[in-house]
């Protein structure tokens, strides 16, 4: 394994409980020690089906939180949306069923040194990361807001939980239908003209990442994106999970978002070009 999965481990992880919320579920494994090594940002590699099942390759999930509390020791959560095949068997699977688990993977977000004013936008589950980030941000004494957003209320993923996690927290959903009508990037460009973001924190669609790193473009806030591409080995091997991103030369090479990523500095990514085929520099 890379460098950056050097503490990546295989284990047989025991499903301690799977949750319907809302339309997805929330999955708590039970890790031991690797929960000691896992960062906010960080996903995991599952195998998926039996031994007869058609599903070969894992699939990776993003790490919601991890607690070393509690009477099962390390534990990790899930938000697992039941979308695809890969994650409709996830999502079936009852309590004491062993799962094959490789993490922690990925680049992690980096956590400021010094007090920072942090803000976090995620869409629909894709928030379910972030929560966990809010609690290293805040335990380095970061100002720490949220904003959520989805198509729909359904879609929000656990807003109490979210406002209990931060300092403040607004919702958008383009039907109106709970929070603010509108999209996630609506407040932005004011919040950023009134001082009030050092940092993005960001978690969702492609398309979401690509708004925000716009207008966050020309100023000194700094846009971490964990960015969303399909992988197939978590690992760095398979190239399907490549994506545009510039060098400090302004080159362009098709980085890893499991090696380089899921975390990327938003102004690296070329938003522009991601889904088109080119060679490996250019």
């Amino acid at each position: 394994m890379s460098e950056i999965n050097r503490q990546a481990q295989q284990l047989s992880a025991t499903i301690l409980s799977n949750k319907r919320i809302g339309q997805y579920h929330q999955i708590l494994l039970n890790v031991g020690e690797m929960v000691r090594h896992c960062r906010p940002g960080n996903f995991v590699a599952i195998s998926i089906g039996d031994e007869s099942s058609a599903l070969v390759l894992r699939r990776a999930f993003a790490i919601s939180r991890v607690s070393d509390r509690g009477e099962y020791g390390g534990t990790l959560e899930l938000i697992v949306a039941p979308h695809g095949a890969g994650s409709r068997w996830l999502c079936s699977q009852g309590e004491n069923v062993e799962l094959d688990v490789v993490g922690p993977l990925g680049k992690a977000f980096g956590i400021p040194t010094t007090p920072v004013q942090a803000m976090l936008i995620g869409g629909a589950y894709g928030s379910a990361p972030l929560f966990g980030l809010a609690e290293v941000l805040k335990a380095r004494g970061c100002r720490v807001d949220m904003i959520l957003g989805a198509s729909t209320s359904s879609q929000v993923y656990a807003p109490l939980e979210g406002k209990r996690s931060v300092n403040s927290l607004k919702i958008y959903t383009e039907d109106g239908s709970t929070g603010t009508t509108g999209i996630v990037t609506d407040p932005l460009r004011e919040l950023i003209e009134a001082g009030q973001i050092d940092v993005i924190y960001s978690c969702g669609s492609m398309g979401m990442l690509a708004a925000i790193q716009k207008i966050v473009e020309g100023t000194d806030v700094v846009h971490q994106a964990s960015v969303e591409e399909a992988m197939a080995c978590g690992i760095g091997v398979c190239m399907t999970c490549v994506l545009p991103v510039a060098a400090e030369d302004g080159s362009v090479s098709m980085l890893r978002s499991c090696i380089d990523g899921p975390v990327m500095d938003g102004a690296r990514v070329k938003w522009d070009l991601v889904g088109e085929v080119f060679g490996a520099t250019s």
